[in-house]
């Protein structure tokens, strides 16, 4: 998708501060880090959020989450854990349409703001 800012990543034509790359993901550091370590997680296909998702994306997204605790490993936090966050849609704070991974770690986390 020529406007999605993490394709144009994904393509080389943003920068970015990759720490993963392999044929079907990527990982780089959030430019607006809520945690010490915070790093995010997409995959090379455009897909805009959870909600598009399709039965063949089924491999694609397995990958994605093994890449992601391979990830978390590599950055140091297997041990004192981390968080792995998808929002999905503009009510769960998604800003950028092209489904993607938060991990959060390097300092105790709070609760999440949950609202009831």
């Amino acid at each position: 998708m020529s406007d999605c800012l993490f394709c144009k990543i994904v393509e080389g034509t943003i920068p970015s501060r990759k720490v993963y790359e392999d044929d079907l993901v990527c990982a780089f550091h959030d430019i607006q880090p809520q945690a010490p370590v915070h790093l995010l997680v997409i995959p090379k296909k455009h897909i805009a959020t959870m909600n598009d998702c399709e039965p063949e994306d089924q491999a694609l997204l397995g990958h994605l989450l093994l890449s992601a605790k391979k990830i978390a490993q590599e950055a140091g936090l297997e041990e004192s854990g981390y968080r792995l966050v998808n929002n999905c849609g503009r009510d769960s704070g998604q800003l950028v349409f092209h489904i993607h991974w938060h991990i959060l770690g390097g300092e105790t986390l709070g609760p999440l703001n949950v609202q009831q």
